[in-house]
């Protein structure tokens, strides 16, 4: 249900847009090519099936899991519903 001045369906396509976005992103920020069998920061052995399941692969997972509890992936906020950003 639109209101105002907005279609029909128009939330909707928002949400899909938003959504569509999201998937682009996470899409190209998948590496590619060849894992290392050591992590890069502790030297630590990767495990086969990591290396597998993602290529490219360059961290175990306990370096991995510090380097994502560092911080908020700010591109991962959306700014499209901010009354703020639509002002402008």
């Amino acid at each position: 249900m639109a209101g105002g001045w907005t279609r029909d369906g128009a939330v909707q396509d928002q949400i899909d847009a938003t959504v569509e976005e999201a998937v682009d992103r996470a899409r190209t920020s998948l590496r590619g090519g060849d894992s290392a069998e050591f992590c890069v920061e502790c030297d630590a052995a990767i495990p086969e099936g990591r290396r597998t399941a993602l290529p490219g692969v360059q961290l175990c997972v306990a370096c991995q899991s510090r380097l994502e509890a560092r911080g908020v992936d700010v591109a991962a906020i959306n700014r499209r519903g901010s009354k703020d950003s639509q002002l402008r």
